[in-house]
């Protein structure tokens, strides 16, 4: 900011126009706030402040043009009405037009009339700049954001804007653009989150449509021509003649190894992609692995509220993960799983009264608690791991359903 602005007296710091008044300027001052303060979004504060800078100046139409992500062009954010439908929809890369001119030279630009004779001006059929005689252009900026846009004010009467008229729309311009400024950065974050949640259920979906393909093969070719062999084996123990006591011997073995063998396969196809999920949805599916923790009784409490696919897996593996730890290492004699759809978030339990562990040293405990803290975090949750040797662990995994 200027020196002379940097106390924003409302005389002083906004000259111009009928606002020696200090009533209309402090109106001004109080609408420039609460148009800063009506959110992050960009589009909502440049049209408020198009509205107020229309008013302050007594002109007809005024047009924010915000510097755009690139920081190549300019986009129109802002207008007052009927221009307002033409937000969005208006590109100037720098240089071009007079807004271009006044972004690339940071300069303010006034034309007073004939703007087809000025060698800067582009005619933009869509903001109908031939119904309008006067303008003045002037940059938004500030010492730590730089250049955010650019201010355009246009009359239909010809009007001599004078140099308190520039001073009060440089004032103004500086006066939003932190605030501008603010906001084109919330909206990088925000399309910068939504691109890595995207990101992660396409990586998700990619996994699982590659798992799905593997357990189609296994299925259909190995288990198959196990189940073959196993037909050939019995047919061969029957017709043996010879030898049939060494012969019975070796038959069953290799029966022994094929049924082994199908066991292992069924194993690596339901690791793959559990088809429960498919048959029977989320409450199934952790139904389903209640049921196969062996010498623990396991109960289960659970809503029917479906999330997306991506989601359901993951807490699927969470739980799965949890029930092969209790049945391996917690000793316990009960267990539950609760699943829950409330409050803007859906919430997976799984609870033991086995001998527990030291939780402060989670990260220590293997791959298994870490796969399921990535698998949480990769759908926007978390997980939480609640235990102390000798009395059980609590497993909860949280994930957000408002953005899902």
């Amino acid at each position: 900011m200027e020196p002379g602005y940097a106390l924003l007296g409302p005389v002083e710091a906004l000259p111009s126009l009928g606002l020696a008044d200090p009533e209309r300027a402090n109106a001004l001052l109080l609408g420039i706030i609460e148009a800063a303060s009506t959110g992050p979004e960009v589009e909502p504060l440049a049209a408020a402040v198009a509205r107020l800078i229309t008013g302050a100046t007594a002109t007809d139409v005024c047009f924010v043009h915000v510097l755009d992500d690139t920081e190549r062009s300019l986009s129109l954010a802002g207008a007052t009405p009927p221009f307002d439908a033409q937000v969005g929809r208006v590109q100037l890369p720098l240089g071009s037009g007079v807004t271009g001119w006044v972004a690339s030279h940071r300069e303010p630009a006034v034309i007073v009339d004939h703007k087809e004779t000025d060698p800067r001006y582009l005619p933009l059929p869509a903001l109908r700049g031939t119904e309008f005689t006067s303008m003045a252009s002037v940059p938004m900026a500030t010492g730590p954001a730089g250049l955010v846009g650019v201010l355009n004010v246009h009359t239909v009467t010809r009007r001599q804007f004078t140099d308190r008229d520039i001073r009060l729309l440089l004032v103004i311009g500086r006066l939003v653009a932190g605030a501008l400024h603010s906001a084109r950065i919330h909206r990088r974050l925000v399309a910068r989150e939504r691109a890595h949640e995207r990101f992660t259920e396409q990586v998700i979906a990619a996994q699982e449509t590659e798992r799905r393909r593997l357990a189609g093969d296994i299925h259909d070719g190995i288990s198959q021509r196990l189940v073959t062999l196993s037909y050939h084996l019995d047919a061969a123990g029957n017709t043996l003649r010879e030898a049939p006591h060494e012969a019975a011997t070796q038959l069953g073995l290799a029966r022994g190894l094929v049924d082994l063998t199908l066991d292992e396969a069924r194993a690596a196809i339901g690791g793959l992609r559990p088809p429960v999920l498919d048959d029977l949805g989320l409450a199934g599916g952790l139904a389903s692995l209640a049921r196969s923790v062996p010498q623990v009784e396991v109960s289960v409490e659970l809503a029917d509220d479906r999330l997306p696919e991506h989601v359901e897996i993951a807490l699927y593996r969470i739980a799965q993960e949890s029930l092969q730890n209790v049945a391996k290492h917690a000793r316990a004699s009960t267990a539950v799983v609760r699943f829950e759809a409330s409050g803007g978030a859906a919430r997976l339990v799984v609870a033991d009264d086995g001998v527990g562990f030291d939780a402060s040293a989670v990260g220590q405990t293997g791959y298994g608690m870490r796969s399921m803290a990535e698998r949480a975090e990769l759908v926007g949750g978390e997980l939480r791991v609640v235990s102390r040797p000798d009395s059980g662990t609590t497993i909860t995994a949280t994930v957000p359903t408002a953005t899902l």
